[in-house]
């Protein structure tokens, strides 16, 4: 089960990524959020990173050309779509990059999931929103064939039951991993390992 730590902003974050080694981190580059870095500081925090834990980029909206400088300049490893961006933008990215794509849904019925199904991207997200905290009814997951990551409300309290649910390919945690807004790293320890066990 992989686990991805999104909206790292400090270099403390970076160090506790480097203890606990999730198998992603992120980080935003979307204005509006407030885990939001430039990507100036995003450099600076992937120079901190171990070499071995890949960077994901996330990105709401953004100009093709502007997600492919941040890529080739090799800020990121990743990249991660968490608006309205469809198969058109994607097609264009790729001329861009050669990054891998991950494309991020908000489910809130069914439906949403067919929109997901058919992603042109090379990974999807599933969500219950844009960073919202919330988890969403999982049960219309049930018989949802295509690889994962489950984001949304997800924290050390309720991942084990996801997984069992579940099985996505990886968990995606933000806000379930902070007190107050920062990254904390007994919430990270805890989550890492209900998930690990």
């Amino acid at each position: 089960m992989k686990i991805k730590f999104c909206g790292l902003t400090r270099p403390e974050d970076i160090q506790f990524a480097n203890e606990l080694k999730p198998d992603f981190i992120g980080f935003v580059f979307a204005e509006k959020s407030k885990r939001f870095v430039t990507p100036e500081k995003a450099k600076f925090l992937k120079s901190k990173l171990n070499p071995e834990i890949p960077a994901v980029g996330v990105f709401v909206n953004e100009n093709p050309e502007v997600v492919a400088k941040i890529s080739n300049a090799g800020i990121i490893d990743l990249i991660q779509l968490h608006g309205t961006e469809d198969k058109i933008y994607i097609s264009k990215l790729r001329d861009l990059t050669d990054k891998k794509i991950i494309q991020a849904f908000k489910i809130q019925s069914p439906d949403d999931l067919k929109d997901a199904e058919k992603s042109f991207a090379d990974m999807i997200l599933l969500d219950s929103g844009a960073g919202t905290g919330k988890i969403f009814d999982w049960r219309i997951l049930k018989n949802f064939d295509r690889p994962y990551f489950l984001a949304g409300g997800l924290n050390s309290e309720n991942v084990s039951d996801a997984i069992k649910i579940l099985n996505p390919y990886a968990v995606d945690v933000s806000s379930g991993i902070e007190t107050g807004g920062i990254k904390n790293f007994e919430k990270m320890k805890n989550f890492v390992r209900k998930v690990r066990s």
